[in-house]
């Protein structure tokens, strides 16, 4: 069976998509997917740790989110909403505008009273390269002038939110700024939980990706293998590499917190070759699409959220549900149904998955 875009459509009601984080981190609800049976249970987060196997690793994502939507005006008054998305080789910031389809080349616009943004070039779909005329990196200006980057199925009526949403929409754990989405599956962690899991003589190992406005959107093209995948910026440290490597060697279970570290794993695993030892330190770009049937050589049990229809995400999770095959997207599917029914909360301030 071909699997399509359209295959990976479920209905979710508006009411189940949270729209705003949970006062406690961990009490989060925790669904535990068998994926050999298809057997579900239900927890909240806080039971994490009973729930691993002592020596097992998990693989967390150090990324830290930037403020990175921030406004400005044109000279004839005129309010735009911009995205920062990164910074390139020439330090110019990549954007996405809403608002600026009457903007021109070599326009300033004004954000916060004095700052100038000189856009540069049209780069087509919303995107802009433009310059901001000071001596500050993108990330010092953006912590001064930016608001949290939160997706856009998080509807509020005002920005009274934005005090909490500041830490809230950020792992605890976060060290590396340059993400402008979180990776929410490590929403979830508490230093309580971390306490926890170091009991249990669970390690933790940390990588870096950056995570892109591209994770959220959903595939518009009909056949998978026709999606033009987004990229995003990893690191994988030589230590971490050399735990990795050891936890392998000693028959040690690798849990993924959340795709992006997925996605790391398996990038780098890859790049390794089917013979060579699967981890090294690396960094680079990586555009790694992984839909069903797809095989996983570095990940062994996936902590992860629940995800859009037609999503990358969703293909994701489906394919590591059945590794090499595509008996993994009913199982998801049916997952999730039962997710519905039991009013779990979704999306990026929803609740959790385990599954192994």
């Amino acid at each position: 069976m071909v699997l399509t875009t359209d295959d990976f459509d479920y209905h979710l009601p508006a009411e189940r998509i949270a729209q705003v984080a949970l006062a406690e981190r961990d009490r989060s609800r925790l669904m535990v997917l068998d994926r050999a049976t298809g057997a579900l249970a239900h927890h909240v987060f806080a039971d994490l740790p009973k729930l691993l196997r002592e020596g097992d690793v998990l693989v967390l994502n150090d990324t830290r989110v930037i403020p990175a939507r921030f406004f400005g005006r044109r000279e004839t008054g005129g309010r735009i909403e911009g995205l920062f998305l990164r910074e390139d080789s020439e330090g110019r910031w990549r954007v996405m505008l809403k608002g600026a389809g009457r903007c021109k080349a070599g326009e300033r616009l004004t954000a916060d009273n004095d700052l100038r943004l000189e856009l540069v070039e049209n780069l087509g779909q919303g995107r802009w390269a433009l310059r901001a005329e000071t001596d500050q990196s993108a990330v010092s200006v953006l912590d001064r002038i930016g608001q949290t980057p939160l997706p856009p199925y998080i509807r509020r009526p005002d920005d009274s939110h934005e005090q909490a949403d500041r830490p809230r929409y950020q792992t605890v754990y976060a060290r590396q700024p340059g993400a402008v989405a979180a990776p929410t599956a490590g929403l979830h962690f508490t230093p309580a939980v971390f306490d926890a899991l170091d009991e249990r003589g669970i390690e933790r190992v940390t990588l870096t990706l950056h995570v892109g406005l591209g994770t959220f959107l959903p595939v518009k093209a009909h056949a998978l293998d026709a999606h033009d995948m987004h990229a995003e910026w990893y690191d994988l440290s030589a230590g971490a590499a050399e735990r990795l490597s050891a936890a392998r060697a000693a028959g040690r279970r690798l849990i993924a917190v959340g795709t992006t570290s997925v996605r790391v794993l398996e990038t780098v695993a890859r790049d390794a070759g089917p013979d060579g030892d699967l981890f090294g330190p690396a960094s680079g770009w990586t555009d790694i699409f992984l839909y069903p049937p797809a095989d996983f050589r570095a990940t062994d049990a996936l902590v992860t959220n629940f995800h859009l229809p037609k999503s990358t995400l969703l293909m994701l999770v489906a394919a590591f549900c059945c590794p090499g095959g595509a008996d993994g997207l009913p199982m998801i599917l049916a997952a999730y149904a039962e997710a519905v029914a039991r009013e779990y909360r979704f999306y990026s301030y929803g609740d959790a998955m385990l599954i192994e």
